[in-house]
């Protein structure tokens, strides 16, 4: 497959399904020729569907990605012992959730006699089919709620990438412009209050007009070397990443086993923020040549996925303890450009991903807003309302300008939604008519309480930090002052 044929594949599968939205009352065969405009302009040159590879190669994409970097400083607030425990209970759970989609989906195909369905369809025909008067009634608010909360979390997601972009690039040009004035300023002292350091907001508007440029890009299959080029970064930097935090690991009997349940509900977030791709399994499972194969490359692609995520958290947690960052690219050194290059190559690679990120949102919302205004006006309406939504994405980043509370927030609100509470449900409401085991009902309800009891202690906990931070501030300037204090001391010793 070619550069623009894979690229055309990535878009229709980096996307969680802009679901048949107006296919209420339509026959099979008449919801086949009413194609949404994501499906014009995106459906497979083929119609032979995706081989295995491709499958578990889409898998594993539509799961990396920045959420991966916070994962050491979940780990940390979790702790050594139970952080990485927790990390694979989330995403165990998280699979099974997967493959509760899947045979819903397989399920509700069958009975409503269509060739395949979407999440946010899966969810709408799950709660026509339930027990529940009051849900039958309400059938078309699953597929609202399921493309809400996909919303929040695709413009939550290019929010935690423009803090991203501007943190790395921050770092990497203070860096330059310290190695740059170093051998000048040698022999004179400098206090860390007089390092040159530019306010992280200015770095977020100067990628805004850029960004609002990526987005004017309507058709992405023009993107396609740019994207091909990001993912090859993207793996470049891992792997030089991993081979830095092997070396000079803490003694793990040095860190807390167990943290604070106060901190707790913020691994919670970031965790299952990681674990972002559950939107792309049904696309894929859609089109997938051989379907009966989908379960195993699910569970192959994710169990890569989870020990990636698993040997990187722990891993830049014992290399860094308790000084690891938001992002762990953040934590690599300033004065090595190896390690430098790390954070623009990353850097390049969410870059040109916030565009694919930002299609699912942009692809629900401007329809309904363009078919407002007349014809003529349409494509200057459709090119304000992107701006817009970029706007939006980095007036959030720059009222949260902090990555970690960012990712927290986003996989507490809404990755929680659509990974852990809508699948259990779902498949109670599919299946009630099957005599449900106690078990199987036993076991939803638990799901979907993790992933409530997780929704509101990490939203909870996120807004307090976000609000009041006092603690982190006074804990920063309580280390600011310990080493101006060393610093003196150091100085009165020499003289």
């Amino acid at each position: 497959m070619d550069g623009a044929g894979r690229e055309e594949l990535d878009m229709e599968v980096m996307k969680p399904l802009i679901d048949e939205q107006n296919s209420d009352g339509l026959s099979d065969e008449e919801h086949e020729n009413v194609i949404l405009p994501v499906e014009k302009h995106y459906q497979l040159g083929n119609g032979g569907g995706i081989t295995f590879t491709q499958t578990l190669t889409h898998l594993l994409k539509g799961n990396i990605g920045t959420g991966l970097l916070g994962l050491p400083l979940a780990i940390k607030n979790a702790g050594i012992v139970i952080g990485p425990i927790s990390l694979v209970f989330i995403g165990v759970i998280s699979v099974h959730c997967m493959h509760i989609l899947v045979r819903c989906s397989h399920c509700l195909c069958q009975r409503m006699k269509k060739s395949s369905l979407g999440y946010s369809d899966t969810v709408s025909y799950a709660m026509e089919v339930g027990p529940l008067t009051a849900l039958q009634k309400r059938a078309s608010w699953g597929r609202y709620i399921v493309d809400f909360f996909l919303v929040i979390t695709q413009l939550g997601f290019c929010s935690v990438y423009v803090v991203f972009l501007a943190e790395n690039v921050k770092q990497v040009h203070e860096g330059f412009l310290e190695n740059k004035t170093a051998p000048i300023n040698v022999s004179v002292t400098s206090s860390p209050s007089e390092k040159r350091s530019t306010d992280l907001r200015i770095y977020m508007l100067c990628f805004l007009p850029f960004l609002i440029l990526l987005v004017f890009i309507r058709d992405l299959k023009t993107l396609s070397m740019l994207s091909l080029l990001a993912n090859l970064s993207m793996a470049v930097s891992l792997v030089i990443i991993y081979q830095y935090i092997v070396r000079d690991i803490i003694d793990p009997r040095k860190l807390p086993p167990v943290v604070g349940w106060k901190k707790y509900p913020l691994f919670f977030g970031t965790a299952i923020f990681a674990f972002e791709g559950i939107g792309v399994v049904l696309p894929l499972e859609n089109r997938m040549k051989d379907t009966t194969r989908f379960p195993q490359a699910l569970n192959i692609g994710m169990g890569i996925v989870m020990t990636l995520y698993i040997s990187l958290a722990t891993l830049g947690y014992l290399r860094f303890g308790d000084e690891i960052k938001g992002s762990i690219t953040l934590n690599l050194p300033q004065d090595i450009w190896l390690y430098q290059s790390v954070k623009l190559l990353y850097s390049f690679g969410i870059f040109v991903t916030y565009s694919i990120q930002y299609y699912v949102p942009a692809e629900i919302l401007i329809p309904a807003v363009t078919s407002k205004v007349e014809q003529k006006w349409q494509l200057l309406t459709e090119l304000v309302v992107r701006a817009l939504l970029v706007c939006s994405t980095c007036a959030v980043a720059v009222l949260i300008p902090r990555l970690d509370l960012v990712i927290s927030f986003v996989g507490a609100v809404s990755s929680s939604t659509l990974a852990l509470i809508l699948p259990p449900l779902v498949e109670i409401l599919t299946f009630y008519k099957e005599n449900l085991s106690l078990w199987t009902v036993f076991k939803d309800i638990f799901i979907a309480v993790i992933g409530v009891v997780g929704f509101l202690t990490g939203t909870y906990v996120t807004v307090e930090e976000i609000i009041y931070p006092a603690s982190t501030v006074l804990a920063n300037a309580t280390e600011s002052i310990s080493a101006d204090v060393n610093a003196t001391s150091a100085a009165v010793d020499l003289q």
